[in-house]
């Protein structure tokens, strides 16, 4: 009987005092501050490579592969014009703080010090606060996975103010990049799917399609849209095949497929292979590379890419797969904290210290980032604690998910289940479709901990059955 039982199992007996309003705005600013962490500490939000791009597309009004002018727009929205771009670092803070919060509240966690605590253990044992530090959409994939569970396994427990606010979390962060449309996507499967089993599993967990599904069809309809009524082209984020395609030099796949099939007509790698590296950074991002050649990102060489991997697909199908496998096992491992946040990014210092307003580059030129002080020894102390507990709370969901439909809190079964599907995907579309890098997975893998824990305390509060 204990599998039929409802999924919003009381936390204990006696009802709860309900906190002021008060309590809990400075429990949110206190939330807040703890993910603004690294950047309070850095005295700018951190930056990326990819960093100077974003700023670019709003500077410009032009798309570059991969660089959504949507989170561009974002930045200067929160920046309040490129005036202080710590108001991009608060406002992702506290979009984190307050999914973070509906997540306990509708799985009947909630008090104020319970998401203040969650925030601080999430900060010390995770990567969390150094993305939402940071001035790159990476922060906004975990937001997007919450809010595809809230929308699709919590609608009923949600006001029409928090649907509304999900909804437009969500819709950012698929704007805001690729890998989160694709993501989004993938997530759409699992709820269908989800839906089908909860039938025949006769489980009391509620699932509903039309809300993440509708979040999904908005980002593909507005973004070419928008993209059309910005820039003048009806196209989604360019790149794609870029990517793809320098996932399959890092293998050496199209190097076999031109040593085996040149020369072909219109096809200029053909004669540029010895300038083809087998490492994939180095084809899109190296001074020498063939890709200079060929056009690099102005979207000359996309049509050559695109037949490219295609011809490698129809020549080497089982290879590719096999690859594809192990780059996505391989990126599910990579969660280190900090990747490339130490090194000098030129591209995005130029932008900042000569494109935008003086103050700003005052700022950002006096940031210990750009001084030297992040170091790779930093991060090095950082991961001797984020790296196991990611690994140690992914293991964590596949037994959550046993305890949670025998005890009958289905609704915890279900969401270890459903976050795990989100870090394959998500190391599926960032280590098969591009290349394996720490950041893709480690944006997301606080995730994992965040369910174990809210699973942890709700074991507790099974076992003890006492007041709080």
């Amino acid at each position: 009987m204990s599998s039929m039982l409802n999924d919003q199992l009381p936390a204990s007996s006696c009802p709860a005092r309900p906190a002021s309003g008060l309590t809990w705005l400075l429990c949110f600013v206190a939330s807040a501050a703890i993910l603004m962490l690294p950047a309070l500490w850095n005295r700018f939000p951190l930056v990326f490579f990819d960093t100077s791009g974003y700023v670019t597309r709003v500077l410009e009004m032009k798309l570059l592969p991969g660089r959504s002018i949507f989170y561009g727009l974002f930045l200067w929205l929160t920046s309040l014009g490129w005036w202080s771009f710590m108001g991009a670092a608060l406002v992702q803070s506290l979009f984190t703080v307050w999914l973070i919060y509906l997540m306990l509240r509708c799985h009947d966690l909630v008090a104020p010090l319970t998401t203040v605590v969650t925030c601080v253990l999430l900060g010390v044992t995770t990567g969390i606060s150094w993305y939402t530090s940071q001035l790159m959409p990476d922060g906004l994939v975990p937001l997007v996975v919450i809010a595809m569970w809230l929308l699709g396994f919590r609608w009923q427990q949600l006001g029409g103010v928090e649907r509304t606010g999900i909804f437009a979390i969500a819709l950012l962060g698929i704007m805001s990049h690729m890998s989160c449309l694709a993501l989004a996507i993938g997530l759409i499967i699992v709820v269908i799917a989800a839906r089908v089993v909860v039938r025949l599993l006769r489980s009391s967990l509620s699932v509903n399609v039309l809300p993440p599904l509708s979040v999904v069809a908005a980002g593909l309809v507005l973004m070419p849209l928008l993209h059309l009524a910005l820039v003048g082209k009806a196209v989604y984020t360019p790149g794609g095949p870029v990517y793809i395609f320098g996932r399959l030099v890092q293998e050496g796949i199209p190097q076999r497929w031109l040593a085996e099939h040149c020369p072909v007509p219109g096809i200029k790698l053909c004669g540029l292979q010895d300038r083809i590296p087998y490492n994939g950074d180095e084809f899109l991002w190296g001074e020498k590379s063939a890709f200079r050649e060929i056009g690099e990102w102005t979207g000359a060489a996309d049509a050559e890419l695109s037949f490219l991997n295609s011809a490698c697909l129809k020549a080497y199908p089982a290879e590719i797969a096999w690859t594809a496998l192990r780059a996505t096992f391989q990126q599910l491992a990579m969660v280190k904290t900090g990747d490339q946040l130490y090194d000098i990014h030129n591209e995005t210092r130029y932008v900042f210290t000569h494109l935008l307003p003086r103050h700003v580059s005052e700022s950002f030129n006096g940031a210990k980032q750009q001084q030297g002080q992040m170091t790779k020894l930093l991060f090095d102390a950082l991961n001797k604690v984020h790296v196991p507990v990611a690994w140690l709370a992914l293991f964590g969901l596949v037994l959550i998910a046993g305890w949670g439909y025998r005890k009958g809190r289905h609704d915890l079964a279900g969401l270890a289940v459903f976050v795990l599907l989100a870090l394959l995907g998500n190391a599926f579309i960032c280590g098969a479709l591009s290349n394996p890098h720490d950041r893709y997975q480690s944006r997301i893998a606080w995730l994992a901990p965040l369910v174990v824990g809210m699973a942890a305390v709700s074991w507790w509060r099974l076992r003890r059955g006492s007041c709080r």
